[in-house]
């Protein structure tokens, strides 16, 4: 949940808007996306595992992106 809402305050939110059911599922599903990557740039292969804090910021922060950008393009079109 913090690595989520660190994302969400890196990509440009404020303290007082942190979306917190995002930031859990964004810390959540961020700490396997960043161990998937992690795994991959060291050579082991498509190895899913939970990883440390910077891999699951990074996971998180590619998947709040992802997330901005769907609901943006939802409103616009």
């Amino acid at each position: 949940m913090i690595a989520g809402a660190a994302a969400q305050l890196l990509l440009g939110g404020k303290v007082r808007a942190i979306d917190w059911s995002l930031a859990f599922v964004a810390g959540l599903a961020g700490s396997f996306v960043g161990g998937l990557l992690f795994s991959l740039l060291k050579g082991n292969g498509f190895v899913l595992r939970p990883s440390g804090l910077i891999g699951s910021v990074i996971g998180a922060l590619l998947l709040t992106a992802g997330w901005y950008w769907f609901k943006k393009q939802r409103s616009v079109g």
